[in-house]
């Protein structure tokens, strides 16, 4: 999504949500986030699994320092473990991007059938590969093709921010945030681009 889209994305589910809409006065709208498909994407997705974003952008760079910011599938399979390992990724993290690079090479994984795919089947297919679940699935979507309405549930800093925008006793769990965004389809994507403004302006730690 371009910042346009974005910001009429906003301001619809704003023009619903009272919460919304004061949010939006208090920090603003979000730039894009976007990047490009394919597997360099998807790869640096994986690499920051579960990190902080200063954390993840820290090994990513070491990682393209040793690989390329284009890393290719058969350039990863042939890295050396103890190379990954030393800018800082961790096995689980190598055998997922090792998995994803098997799963392109081996022809399960085609980005450019998956962006033709409806949401369901296309979040399928990610969810196939070892070490891709639905996060990282979501992200991916989100991020890398723009598709406006992905809400990746699990995000800790989501459910935070879901929390302070609607004065919630307790952050919600990613099950719980499902009834709570459904009346933002099928902009829920776009929302979650604003909340990750919103917290970030919050500096409310996770």
């Amino acid at each position: 999504m371009q910042s346009e889209q974005l910001r009429r994305r906003i301001d619809a589910v704003a023009g619903l949500d009272g919460d919304v809409e004061g949010a939006l006065k208090a920090v603003g709208y979000p730039a894009p986030r976007t990047a490009n498909p394919g597997f360099a994407s998807l790869v640096r997705i994986i690499v920051g699994q579960q990190l902080s974003i200063k954390a993840a952008a820290s090994i990513h760079a070491r990682f393209t320092a040793l690989l390329g910011e284009n890393v290719t599938p058969q350039a990863l399979i042939d890295a050396p473990e103890a190379d990954l390992r030393a800018v800082g990724l961790s096995r689980p993290k190598i055998r997922y991007a090792k998995a994803a690079s098997e799963a392109v090479l081996g022809g399960m994984l085609n980005f450019k059938a998956v962006a033709q795919m409806p949401e369901e089947g296309a979040i399928e297919v990610l969810t196939s590969v070892k070490g891709i679940g639905p996060w990282t699935a979501h992200i991916y979507l989100l991020f890398c093709e723009g598709r406006p309405d992905m809400w990746p549930a699990g995000d800790l800093a989501l459910q935070e921010a879901l929390r302070q925008i609607k004065r919630l006793k307790a952050r919600p769990s990613a099950q719980d945030t499902l009834p709570i965004v459904a009346p933002w389809a099928p902009s829920r994507g776009a929302m979650a681009i604003f909340l990750w403004h919103y917290y970030a302006a919050s500096g409310a730690p996770v």
